[in-house]
């Protein structure tokens, strides 16, 4: 199953698929709430337009390639992120935060962003959710680090032996509201499954380009080429991370 192109009648805000519809009620809101917190952590105020400060000067390119390039360091075991971290931590974040990319990923243990790109304290917006899924609140989370903290690249990073896109290609019962992952990673089922790893990385594509439909805000800054959006895919026998697509 693919995205759908925006319908004629559908709402500008958001590209009109099966995925986004759930979003319209709460997008309001949100973008209002975004626009709060903007003003209050004193990034950029989405009221006057001003620009947010960032932590380098990075075009995006610039900024996949440093967390591509940690990444090199991860794999060949070479970390130079924590001879940083206490001077970064004292010196620079205890009062505002400036990160030159943002990363969702999913919530498993074995996925540490930080580590696996070998970034310092304050270096990278993350989200986690199990399955790293586009929901409205993680859409609201990449909109802030974009529009308020002046984030350079996002990645929609899906790993190796997701449990939660295993799951979903199952589609038993599971207790709790555990199965309530399913309807957004169904999409990558129906396109790739029921091999797992395609339909991981499916749905890591999937849900970038949801990111990039659903938001107008990140949309606007795509198109102004102040963002790159990217799916990638974590291996975790070998540590890499591929971009995808």
């Amino acid at each position: 199953m693919t995205i759908s192109q925006t319908p004629p009648n559908a709402p500008k805000s958001l590209c009109g698929c099966a995925n986004c519809a759930p979003f319209e009620p709460r997008r309001k809101f949100l973008s209002g709430s975004i626009a709060a917190l903007a003003l209050a952590g004193g990034g950029l105020n989405l009221l006057s337009g001003r620009p947010a400060a960032a932590q380098t000067t990075l075009e995006p390119d610039e900024a996949l390639k440093e967390l591509f390039d940690g990444n090199a360091r991860f794999v060949a075991q070479e970390l130079t992120a924590f001879n940083d971290d206490l001077h970064i931590l004292k010196d620079s974040t205890i009062a505002k935060q400036e990160p030159f990319a943002a990363v969702l990923s999913c919530a498993d243990s074995r996925v540490p962003v930080e580590l696996l790109f070998d970034q310092s304290i304050g270096h990278v917006f993350v989200a986690r959710v199990a399955g790293n899924i586009c929901t409205p609140e993680i859409i609201a989370s990449l909109e802030y680090g974009a529009g308020a903290l002046g984030t350079k690249a996002i990645v929609v990073l899906g790993h190796s032996g997701c449990g939660a896109v295993k799951a979903t290609i199952g589609g038993k019962a599971a207790p709790g509201q555990i199965s309530a992952l399913y309807a957004p990673i169904r999409p990558a089922v129906e396109r790739a499954g029921p091999d797992l790893e395609a339909t991981i990385k499916a749905n890591a594509q999937i849900q970038a380009d949801l990111l990039q439909t659903a938001s107008p805000l990140i949309a606007d800054l795509i198109k102004q080429k102040k963002i790159k959006v990217i799916a990638a895919y974590y291996n975790l026998a070998d540590g890499t991370v591929s971009q995808l697509g």
